[in-house]
């Protein structure tokens, strides 16, 4: 039942992303990534990672998309914007850097396909020691610094990007 339902999310994750992409507008392509948000929490149910499941609905799918909806409306991004689209150079770079960042990422999961049982006693014995909140916070403050700063300027360039795109020439 557990695989039933992890290929139906996954489903509709994969949907989902695709909608945010193909939406005709700004505010179909939010609601698209909330249900693609959406997704993944139910994955990470799945997974019993319950504690990632909330802060994924929680921060992202709330608190992140209520921004991203909030710019979007106070930059009225509802005009047509055909014309902002600037194919060819910049779409093959995108390509090519998401591209690079997915073989990076597969890269990083072909050494990491199970856990050892060493790793499962020292995760038990953190959780012991620290609780559950601590033994997610030492190693994402710690260990896991750079990726997490990193996620906030992602952030931080899709809204940048967002107000570059709303914004119109005044002349």
């Amino acid at each position: 039942m557990v695989t039933i339902l992890f290929y139906l999310f996954a489903a509709v994750a994969i949907g989902g992303a695709i909608g945010v992409v193909l939406a005709k507008s700004p505010v179909g392509s939010l609601l698209f990534m909330v249900t693609t948000l959406g997704a993944i929490a139910a994955t990470f149910v799945l997974l019993e990672a319950h504690f990632l499941a909330a802060i994924q609905v929680i921060v992202y799918a709330g608190a992140i998309m209520v921004l991203f909806m909030f710019v979007i409306m106070l930059l009225n991004l509802g005009h047509d914007y055909e014309g902002d689209f600037r194919g060819g150079l910049y779409a093959i770079i995108s390509f090519v850097v998401v591209g690079a960042i997915a073989g990076v990422i597969k890269n990083d999961l072909v050494g990491t396909q199970q856990l050892e049982a060493t790793g499962a006693e020292s995760i038990a014995a953190a959780v012991e020691e620290s609780g559950v909140v601590g033994a997610i916070a030492h190693p994402l403050y710690t260990t896991y610094v750079v990726p997490f700063e990193i996620t906030g300027i992602l952030l931080l360039v899709a809204i940048v990007g967002a107000v570059a795109l709303a914004k119109r020439n005044v002349t």
